[in-house]
């Protein structure tokens, strides 16, 4: 039996949006088909629990989880107050115990748990980050935009827009506690934006919303704490000509791992990388246009061959198929409309 996908977007709901919009994906086709509307307040983003069971999502009151039915739908369990301002990015550890909130606003960190049954649980700790930027209108203090698990789960990465930081901790499972290790010091006015980490672990993507650049590290757990070394800086843009107003925003890894794919804002356009599997490093092979505005983030299909994007100001979905021979994007039939979309999740249908 074939595998059948869905897809999850998270909308901001101050329109005529009411939550997560589900779609059913034809892979083949590389087109959505939206099935449903899950109410949610200001879906900013979402993630899938390791074993499928259950859909996070950013709420206004906290964080919101819903049981992922065997077509796709959504059934709510129950919603937690994250004790700050509304979050930004969630990601679960390896073990599943443990969810994740970065928060943009307030500049924290914090730690949910979750239960068997699906339920969020209590508040296991939150961290503040302090510290100033440079850039008054966009980046003059703590601004935690993403927070993801190493790898190897040994430690935690607070990726920080506002101070051109990112934080390194170490849970304590006993303790359920937030430990600073390390801080990778970013470029000054870079605005670091996501981590994503490559298959093998030994590898980390950094996308930078200020300088319109990829950074390729290595990574490796040393024992005493985790190390990063930068290899290489490559442009997200076509020609660089208008940085002051363009602005990386989204990332994603091809299913295959071989690629690496990054929107940017402003110059509206979607560029393509291979990834040279022996260094990590990156060749860029496009940067194209998508039909669309504020590509705030990016999905590939499961296929690898077809990509999404989620055009925050146009409010649309635009769909391509990504042609690897001449190096371009083919748009899939119209612009589907969709108001304020901020983050796009394609997975399988049901439970995995």
């Amino acid at each position: 039996m074939k595998d059948e996908y869905v897809a999850y977007v998270g909308t901001y709901t101050h329109g005529s949006s009411i939550g997560i919009h589900l779609y059913d994906v034809n892979v083949e086709e590389g087109t959505l088909t939206e099935r449903k509307v899950i109410p949610v307040n200001n879906s900013s983003h979402i993630a899938r629990s390791l074993n499928g069971k259950y859909l996070y999502s950013i709420a206004d009151e906290g964080v919101a989880v819903f049981a992922v039915e065997d077509d796709g739908d959504l059934t709510p369990i129950n919603k937690v107050d994250i004790d700050g301002m509304r979050g930004c990015y969630l990601s679960v550890d390896k073990t599943g115990r443990y969810l994740f909130v970065a928060g943009y606003h307030d500049g924290k960190v914090t730690v949910v748990h979750t239960h068997k049954d699906g339920r969020l649980g209590s508040l296991m700790d939150g961290v503040f980050h302090k510290g100033l930027g440079s850039v008054a209108e966009r980046n003059f203090r703590p601004h935690v935009s993403c927070v993801v698990p190493t790898p190897d789960n040994k430690y935690v990465c607070a990726v920080d827009n506002g101070i051109d930081q990112i934080k390194m901790y170490k849970l304590n499972t006993q303790r359920d506690r937030l430990k600073l290790v390390d801080i990778l010091r970013c470029e000054r006015e870079s605005g670091p934006r996501e981590i994503v980490f490559s298959e093998s672990g030994k590898y980390a993507y950094v996308i930078y919303e200020l300088m319109n650049k990829v950074d390729v590290f290595s990574y490796r757990d040393t024992g005493n704490g985790p190390e990063f070394e930068k290899l290489q800086s490559i442009s997200t843009t076509s020609a660089n000509v208008d940085q002051a107003h363009d602005a990386a925003s989204g990332m994603c890894l091809s299913p295959d791992h071989h690629y690496l794919f990054t929107s940017t804002a402003g110059e509206n356009t979607v560029a393509m990388f291979h990834i040279d599997p022996e260094t990590g490093c990156l060749e860029k092979k496009f940067a194209l246009p998508i039909s669309g505005e504020y590509p705030k983030d990016i999905a590939m299909f499961p296929d690898g061959k077809h990509i999404a994007v989620a055009n925050h100001e146009s409010n649309t979905i635009t769909t391509f198929t990504v042609d690897y021979e001449k190096n371009v994007l083919v748009q899939k039939g119209r612009p589907m409309k969709v108001e304020t979309p901020n983050c796009i999740l394609i997975t399988k249908k049901g439970v995995h």
